[in-house]
């Protein structure tokens, strides 16, 4: 592709992005579940040399599988691990749409007025990095000639900084940081994510589900919906794990997560060293793009778990291993 314009820019950029999807049916005594997988980078076929399509395939349809012996998610609050392997859906959508410039400066995002001020856990630091080699959401220029960079957008819990694209950059007398996005030359650049993460910590995620007594470990996210303006958001587990005094436990479906994305950033009591990425297209403004989004090993204090079956009878603790 090349991108010109009036000012000056005059840049090309190839960009061969390849990705495979699986969704796995599996049925038994009348019952209906599924399993899904996807892969992807900033690559041609390449990627099929380290993500094997056999072994994505056996992913999928071994979780569809275990889904039918699946007991029901039990309701209530919780404490919850999310796994690295779930990916950074949450980060996603609970927190990066509301960190896009062009939102908050329509008082359309819960981060607005907020820089420089303390919005997460110290734990917590959030960053958008589009130069990560290879990766699904990476780019060498963003859509309107910018060089790609890499944004660290919560540092430590403090909220540093914002996606822009030239227009909303503009506004505030700054230079743009690289996130002007479009789906094709027939929509006009928006700020938008690429790669956003939470950075890992230097726990071992083994030591951090350890320390949960009675809650909800989840491996993978499924879809959800999240208000921009205040935080607030539900989410589709489709996977998890009960967990009890420390060891995981039997597998549950039908779990949501319902929270509000600031509140539980707050309450990250711990992070690990591991870092799971997933791949996804991003929509909005009717434009969808190539992301991906990524989060280590994270324990939340408490989440509002939305299930058909009672809650545990002893009530959500924690555990304290020195």
């Amino acid at each position: 592709m090349v991108i010109a314009n009036s000012a000056g820019v005059f840049v090309e950029d190839e960009r061969i992005r390849t990705r495979l999807l699986v969704q796995a049916v599996a049925a038994a005594d009348g019952k209906i579940q599924t399993g899904y997988e996807a892969v992807g980078s900033l690559s041609g076929f390449e990627l099929f040399d380290r993500c094997h399509p056999e072994e994505v395939a056996e992913v999928a349809a071994r979780r569809s599988v275990q889904m039918l012996a699946a007991k029901p998610a039990p309701a209530g609050k919780m404490p919850v691990v999310m796994a690295g392997e779930a990916g950074g859906t949450m980060v996603h959508e609970a927190c990066g749409h509301g960190l896009e410039a062009d939102l908050v400066q329509k008082g359309l995002s819960v981060y607005a007025g907020k820089k420089d001020q303390e919005v997460a856990s110290p734990e917590v630091t959030v960053i958008d990095d589009a130069t990560i080699s290879d990766r699904y959401g990476s780019y060498r220029f963003d859509d309107e000639g910018t060089p790609a960079r890499k944004v660290e957008l919560i540092r430590k819990g403090m909220l540093t900084d914002y996606l822009y694209d030239r227009l909303t950059a503009m506004r505030e007398t700054n230079d743009s940081n690289g996130h002007g996005r479009r789906e094709s030359y027939q929509h006009k650049p928006i700020p938008r994510m690429s790669n956003t993460y939470i950075a890992p910590g230097k726990t071992d995620p083994d030591k951090i589900i350890g320390n949960i007594r009675e809650g909800l470990l989840v491996k993978k996210m499924g879809g959800g919906q999240v208000n921009t303006t205040t935080g607030d958001f539900v989410f589709e587990v489709t996977e998890g794990y009960l967990i009890k005094d420390g060891e995981t436990g039997p597998m549950v479906r039908g779990a949501t997560l319902t929270g509000n994305g600031p509140d539980v950033l707050r309450t990250v009591e711990a992070v690990g060293s591991d870092l799971g990425f997933t791949i996804g297209t991003c929509g909005k403004d009717g434009q969808g793009v190539p992301v991906s989004d990524a989060q280590p090993t994270i324990s939340i204090k408490q989440l509002i778990i939305g299930g058909t079956a009672h809650p545990p009878e002893r009530s959500a603790g924690r555990i304290i291993r020195l």
